[in-house]
């Protein structure tokens, strides 16, 4: 499974791909560091599911969401935030990702998060 992680802090945005290159069968395709880049980036790499926050500057994790399940429908969107709560899940829901994972809830959390939306389970715990 190729990803796509995108987020706008670096330290971040490497961190989960450290996280997610320990995982069997999947890669790092690429990475972005705003809305804007992730549609560009998905365009171009198609990506199996991109991993993505949603507090970005230039463009949104939701607006990005939701532009490039248009361009990609094929692909799963996993939606990262610092911040919780069923307003955001219920956002995400409705902009067409398949996932959402607050960042404070650990490294267990967003694996089993990927290894869901994977397999076209939806993960909104």
């Amino acid at each position: 499974m190729r990803i796509l992680v995108v987020d706008d802090h670096e330290a971040v945005r490497k961190g989960v791909c450290t996280i997610v290159q320990t995982m069997n069968g999947v890669e790092v395709c690429g990475e972005a560091a705003n809305g804007l880049e992730a549609i560009d980036r998905a365009r171009q790499l198609k990506p199996d599911l991109i991993i993505m926050d949603i507090t970005m500057p230039v463009v949104d994790g939701f607006k990005a969401a939701r532009l490039i399940r248009d361009i990609l429908p094929e692909a799963s969107i996993l939606l990262l935030s610092m911040h919780d709560g069923t307003k955001l899940r219920n956002v995400a829901m409705s902009v067409g990702a398949d996932g959402f994972v607050c960042k404070d809830q650990g490294v267990g959390v967003l694996r089993q998060a990927i290894v869901a939306v994977s397999h076209n389970q939806a993960f909104f715990p």
